[in-house]
């Protein structure tokens, strides 16, 4: 009996581990950073659950920050596209194909989440970054599917 219970409470313990590796989380700060240069997911997942939280206290008119995900190829004209297209749009081109997910833009003390598919994304070249207006140099890392 004490064996079983035992097999029971590591089976209990192991199981979210493996729920938790579609779920990401990322934070953000005034200080123009993630905490993070590369994130991965296996390529077993269907969809991931991304959360970021920022961690500072400015505002988001003044330090804003979001996620966004396009091919490493694509990356840097997005960023600079979105640019000008405003904080109503969260700093991206409107309807821009090459952005594959993103969060809406947050400010000090705020969390958002998205879900979104990572079919077709395996061994692919992404790139993560925040399009805030000068924070894409800075603030962006790998993403890795496989």
């Amino acid at each position: 009996m004490k064996k079983v219970m035992s097999l029971l409470f590591l089976s209990a313990l192991a199981a979210p581990a493996f729920a938790d590796e579609c779920t990401l989380t990322v934070e953000a700060n005034d200080a123009m950073q993630f905490n993070t240069k590369a994130l991965s997911v296996p390529a077993t997942c269907k969809e991931v659950t991304l959360t970021l939280t920022h961690t500072g206290k400015l505002p988001v008119a003044a330090m804003g920050h979001n996620w966004v995900l396009t091919s490493t190829a694509d990356f840097q004209d997005v960023a600079t596209a979105g640019m000008g297209a405003g904080p109503d749009n969260n700093y991206l081109p409107k309807d821009d194909a090459r952005v594959l997910a993103h969060t809406k833009l947050i400010g000090g003390g705020e969390t958002t989440s998205i879900s979104f598919p990572i079919e077709g994304l395996a061994g692919k070249d992404l790139t993560f970054f925040c399009s805030f207006p000068g924070h894409w140099a800075m603030m962006k890392g790998s993403f890795k599917v496989g």
